[in-house]
């Protein structure tokens, strides 16, 4: 597994406990440290993890009022914990993030198979359409690159 890819997941597994433990702030650096140390074990470049952790956790309000406006009729809490955070780091990636590092369409991808690996059936599916929504509405940044 790519180191990117790894270190998305390690983010992925980090916030959903937290958001399952109630989004209690004290608690983040604890489960982000267990989460790497139990499922990547050796993992030299952690930076990348706490970019997104942080970056999540720095835009909550403004990730879920997206989300909100993306999937009209999916009260963030009713989407499942995977697919809310998920949504929350390709959002992050896709509107916050380093283009030149994470190409929209990387975002995206990355965003659906983390979705199709830890999400439910039809995740996939639904990560893709809310964030092909945003991507069209913020006018397809790279589209001519």
């Amino acid at each position: 597994m790519a180191n990117r890819h790894l270190s998305r997941s390690v983010a992925m597994q980090s916030l959903y406990e937290w958001d399952f433990k109630e989004k209690k702030p004290d608690q983040l650096k604890e489960i982000v440290d267990r989460v790497i140390e139990e499922f990547a074990p050796g993992l030299e470049e952690v930076d990348f993890i706490w970019q997104i952790v942080d970056g999540v956790i720095k835009n909550l309000s403004k990730l879920d009022k997206i989300i909100e406006k993306s999937a009209p009729e999916w009260p963030i809490n009713q989407i499942t914990i995977v697919d809310r955070n998920v949504l929350r780091i390709g959002l992050f990636e896709l509107l916050f993030g380093n283009r030149d590092e994470v190409p929209p369409k990387v975002a995206i991808n990355e965003a659906i198979e983390l979705a199709k690996t830890f999400g439910g059936e039809s995740s996939g599916k639904f990560i893709n359409g809310v964030l092909g929504t945003v991507y069209r509405e913020i006018g397809e940044p790279g589209k001519n690159e």
